[in-house]
């Protein structure tokens, strides 16, 4: 008997609805289409929003500790069809399979973690007069964008700070990465009250209809920092609110007296984690002249154990680029080095047969202004670069437009830690590298991004602040 594909449709206002036109989606790995999904139009959008303002008055004087065992119940039904998610994400996103599991249990645990925060109330003065109050209330109708790096990972940190506070939300995952999310709408749809999460998927149109949207009041972005700028002009015209997590050209500095076998496979996969596709995924790679040679050495050999191919395969550890346009760039830069006449230590080629596949590339000590160095990759490919002086690995950490994350390696935990408060970025880790936590904030500084996810701080950026003068007789 032969299996149908599942039918992906979007949920608004409590249904799963499909759309009067499709698009394929497409597996990186092999370049085949393996399902169409609702490409929204803008009918289907006014629907959604309109959905979400009609759910908001309820959905935010409902007590707070109802809507955490919503989190609490979305977070359940993803953890229960955990396989069947992390299969659907291999295959949109190229990711090998382990990984998949692991963002999709991220993604579970993340939305129970953004549960158990607390909003504040500030009490500013008290007084035999008057009591003065600071409480946080919610803004109204918040449309999101989750790029397709981690789709699941992302949508939830929309989706829990967002109706934790009381906000009602219209979701847009990436048209590269949209059926695990489609799957969660489906998982969720009689989970969540009618018009409190809306998921809806398009094409490349369907963006900036929705940060617009005269009917939306803030928008949560993730993804580039072109893109960023666009939606910001957008969101002035209303004065919408926006949080906006772009994107970094992340440095790592490594110390002298660093274990070189020990630091090795780390710094690896600090850069090379989801084929490099990950915001603060390190970008360049400063290391000290005392150790630069056998670091070097170290991280190539490593390198040479790591296995690329499809996700779906089990010993893959490195999947494809997830598409032809973030493909085409990445294979851009390598030829730019090439061009330049830069030491490729290894990769550097093409691999042969369908997807969207790049080899491990690492470049040995490019000059500085290069494209390489200069630009964003995005992919598995990535500089290292010696210093002499530590004055100076700072000063061209710092010089970039960027802010995300970085980090520092060292064998001294105080030594590292002092060079880390002079790295200008959102997160510094010293001795680690890309761990998030739904406890504390995360976002960018320059043109990184605005606002922040995540711990309290992420909370408030769903809020508005509202001050109660409270007489006394």
């Amino acid at each position: 008997m032969t299996q149908t594909a599942p039918a992906y449709r979007m949920l608004i206002g409590g249904k799963l609805v499909d759309a009067a036109e499709r698009f394929e989606v497409i597996n990186p790995a092999t370049e085949q289409a393996i399902a169409s999904v609702p490409d929204a139009s803008e009918d289907d959008l006014d629907a959604a929003v309109l959905a979400a303002r009609q759910a908001f008055p309820g959905w935010s004087a409902t007590p707070i500790e109802e809507r955490r065992a919503v989190l609490a119940a979305i977070a359940d039904a993803i953890a229960a069809d955990a396989a069947n998610l992390a299969r659907l994400l291999t295959s949109e996103q190229g990711k090998p399979h382990a990984d998949a599991e692991s963002e999709v249990k991220g993604m579970s645990g993340y939305l129970k973690g953004i549960a158990a925060l607390e909003l504040p109330v500030e009490v500013v003065e008290e007084t035999d007069k008057r009591r003065i109050e600071v409480r946080r209330v919610p803004i109204g109708v918040v449309g999101s964008i989750a790029a397709w790096n981690f789709p699941l990972s992302l949508a939830a940190f929309k989706i829990g700070p967002c109706l934790l506070t009381g906000n009602t939300l219209v979701l847009k995952p990436s048209p590269f990465t949209p059926l695990a999310t489609l799957r969660v709408a489906e998982l969720i749809a009689d989970v969540v009250p009618a018009g409190v999460l809306n998921i809806i998927s398009g094409s490349d149109r369907l963006g900036p209809w929705l940060t617009s949207h005269p009917g939306i009041d803030k928008i949560s972005f993730t993804g580039s920092t072109a893109t960023g700028k666009r939606i910001m002009e957008s969101a002035s015209h209303s004065l919408k609110r926006i949080t906006l997590e772009l994107g970094g050209n992340d440095p790592a500095i490594v110390l002298p007296d660093v274990d070189v076998a020990e630091i090795a496979p780390k710094l690896f996969w600090s850069a090379f984690g989801n084929n490099g596709q990950i915001c603060v995924a390190t970008k360049r790679i400063y290391v000290h002249k005392d150790v630069y040679e056998p670091l070097r050495d170290a991280i190539v050999d490593y390198a040479k154990t790591v296995q690329v191919g499809d996700g779906s395969q089990q010993g893959t550890q490195l999947g494809p680029i997830n598409n032809r346009a973030q493909y085409d760039r990445v294979r851009a830069i390598i030829a730019d080095s090439k061009e330049q006449g830069h030491d490729i230590l290894m990769g550097g080629g093409d691999i042969e047969g369908p997807g969207f596949f790049i080899p491990v590339t690492i470049i040995d000590n490019p000059p500085e202004d290069s494209r390489i160095v200069r630009e964003e990759q995005f992919g598995p490919v990535v500089p290292l670069l010696k210093f002499d002086h530590v004055d100076d690995a700072i000063a061209r950490a710092n010089d970039t437009a960027y802010g995300l994350g970085a980090s520092v390696w060292g064998g001294d935990e105080d030594t590292a830690t002092a060079v880390a408060e002079r790295v200008s970025a959102g997160t510094v880790w010293v001795n680690e590298s890309r761990n998030l936590t739904p406890l504390a904030p995360f976002g960018g500084h320059r043109q990184s991004g605005i606002g922040v996810e995540g711990g309290r701080e992420g909370l408030m950026e769903y809020t508005l602040a509202k001050t109660y003068f409270l007489g006394k007789r």
